[in-house]
C-alpha cells in the first residue's frame, strides 16, 4: 500500500507540476512577446510613440498590466498606479501584489511582469494578472490532494477486502492440509470456480492429492497382497524343509526337495522382480527417453514369441505400419509389450488367433493386441490393472497378477491411453501414444 500510495502521489504530483508549468510558460511567453513588440515600437516611434501605444493598450485591460515611468519615477502611461516595491530578478522578471477594482470592490491580486529599461532613465513594466492562474492552481492542488487521499483510502479498503479474501482462501487450503496430515486422505481443497490463480493452485493440489492417495492405497494393497500371496509359498518352503529334515532321507530325496525349494524361491523372486519393474516404471527419469521405432520394436517382440505360439498352434497375425516413431523408454516399453503378448499366448486356446496391429489412428501411433481367449468381463477390466489381482478363471494359471499392473504403469508414464475391450471372443488391448512433439 505504501508503494501504491507513493506511486499515485508521484503521478498526480507530475500532473500538477506539468499543468502549472504550462500555465506559467504561457504567461511568460505572452509577456515576452509584448515586451519585444513595445521595444520595437520605441525604437521606431520614440518616447511619444510608446506613450501613446501604452495608453491605448491599457484601456479596458483586465489581464494585461502596463506602466511607463520617467526618471523621477512618475507615471507617464499605463493601468498601474505605482511601480511595484519589489526587487527585479534575473532576466527582468518580478512578481508583486497590486490592488484593483473588481465588481465594485477593491481587491488585492497577484501579477507577474517584466522590467524593460529605456533610454534616458525611462522604464517600462509589462505584466499579466495571474490571480486566476493562482486560483486554478489552488483548486487543482486541493483536487489532487483529495484524489491522493481518496485513492489511498479506497486502496486500503480494497486491499483489506482482497487480503481478507485471499487469506480466507489460503486458510481453507491450510485447514485442508492439516486434515489430510491428520489422516483424512480423501479431503480435497475446495474450488470456487473463479478460475483464478488460487483455483488453479487448488486444482493442481487436488490432482497431486489424488496421486498421493492412489500411491498410499497402492502401497497398502501391495503390503497386504505380498503378505497374503507370499505367505503360502513361504509356508510350503518351511513345511518341505521340515519334512525333509525329518526321518532318514537319501541323496535323491534331498536333491528332489532342493529342486522344489528352488522352484518356490524362483516364483517369489519373480514376484519381487515384477514389483521392482513396476516401481521402475513409476519412477523413471526423463533422460532415459529417446526416439523409439515402434514398428521395429513390436516386430521384434512378435518374432520372440512366435516359437511359443507355434507350440500351441496359435496363429500370430501382424499388420505393422513401417517407421512409426514415439518418444519412450525402450526397455520399459519392451517389458510392457512382452507382458501383453505373454498373456495373449497364455490365455489363447490351442489353434486360436492373436492379431497384432500397429498403425496411425487420428494422427497418433496406436498398437492393438487382440486374442481369442476367454477375455475379461467388463466389470473387472479396471480391477485387473491393479497389483496382485487375479480373476477366478486364471487362478490355476502360473503368474502373480502383476503383468497388467506393469503395463498400466508404463502407459501412464508415457501418457498413453490404455484400453481393454471385448474382442468377441477374447480380449482386445489398445495403447495410443502421444506424438513426438508432446513432452512427457
Amino acid at each position: 500500500m505504501v508503494l501504491f500510495g507513493l506511486s499515485v502521489f508521484l503521478l498526480l504530483g507530475f500532473v500538477y507540476w506539468t499543468t502549472a508549468g504550462i500555465s506559467t510558460a504561457q504567461t511568460d511567453e505572452t509577456i515576452a512577446a509584448e515586451i519585444t513588440g513595445l521595444s520595437e515600437q520605441y525604437r521606431a516611434n520614440g518616447l511619444l510613440g510608446i506613450i501613446e501605444i501604452v495608453r491605448e493598450r491599457a484601456k479596458n485591460q483586465r489581464q494585461s498590466l502596463y506602466l511607463l515611468i520617467n526618471p523621477l519615477r512618475q507615471s507617464l502611461a499605463g493601468n498601474l498606479n505605482a511601480w511595484p516595491d519589489v526587487e527585479t530578478r534575473d532576466g527582468g522578471w518580478l512578481e508583486f501584489s497590486y490592488r484593483r477594482p473588481v465588481g465594485g470592490m477593491i481587491k488585492t491580486h497577484r501579477a507577474r511582469a517584466r522590467h524593460l529599461v529605456l533610454d534616458r532613465g525611462f522604464q517600462l513594466l509589462v505584466g499579466r494578472d495571474i490571480q486566476e492562474r493562482i486560483r486554478i492552481g489552488n483548486v487543482l492542488q486541493k483536487s489532487l490532494t483529495w484524489a491522493v487521499a481518496l485513492t489511498i483510502g479506497l486502496g486500503l479498503i480494497g486491499g483489506l477486502l482482497m487480503s481478507r479474501n485471499l487469506l480466507r482462501r489460503v486458510e481453507v487450503i491450510n485447514s485442508t492440509s492439516r486434515e489430510i496430515m491428520a489422516g483424512d486422505l480423501q479431503r480435497r481443497v475446495p474450488v470456487t470456480g473463479s478460475d483464478d490463480e488460487l483455483d488453479r493452485l487448488a486444482e493442481n493440489l487436488n490432482d497431486m492429492l489424488e496421486q498421493i492417495e492412489r500411491l498410499v492405497i497402492g502401497i497398502r494393497q501391495v503390503t497386504d497382497n505380498i503378505a497374503h500371496d507370499l505367505r503360502s509359498p513361504l509356508n510350503r518352503l518351511r513345511s518341505r524343509l521340515e519334512v525333509t529334515l525329518m526321518g532318514n532321507k537319501n541323496a535323491e530325496d534331498y536333491k528332489e526337495s532342493l529342486h522344489q525349494t528352488i522352484g518356490e524361491v524362483e516364483g517369489i523372486l519373480e514376484t519381487f522382480n515384477a514389483l521392482l519393474s513396476i516401481s521402475k516404471a513409476e519412477a523413471w527419469r526423463q533422460e532415459n527417453i529417446e526416439e523409439v521405432n515402434l514398428s521395429e520394436l513390436v516386430a521384434d517382440m512378435v518374432e520372440l514369441y512366435e516359437p511359443v505360439a507355434e507350440e500351441k498352434s496359435i496363429f500370430l497375425n501382424q499388420v505393422v505400419d513401417k517407421n512409426l516413431y514415439i518418444r519412450a523408454n525402450q526397455q520399459l516399453l519392451s517389458q510392457a509389450f512382452a507382458n501383453l503378448l505373454d498373456n495373449a499366448v497364455k490365455y489363447t486356446p490351442v489353434a486360436g488367433n492373436i492379431n497384432i496391429l500397429v498403425r496411425y489412428k487420428d494422427s497418433v501411433p496406436e498398437i492393438i493386441i487382440a486374442d481369442s481367449g476367454p477375455g475379461i468381463p467388463e466389470e473387472d477390466r479396471e480391477r485387473v490393472l491393479e497389483r496382485f489381482v487375479r480373476l477366478e478363471t486364471s487362478r490355476n494359471s502360473p503368474g502373480n497378477g502383476l503383468g497388467l499392473s506393469l503395463v498400466r504403469a508404463v502407459a501412464q508414464r508415457h501418457r498413453a491411453q490404455l484400453a481393454l475391450d471385448d474382442n468377441l471372443p477374447g480380449l482386445r488391448v489398445s495403447m495410443s501414444f502421444p506424438d513426438l512433439t508432446t513432452p512427457l
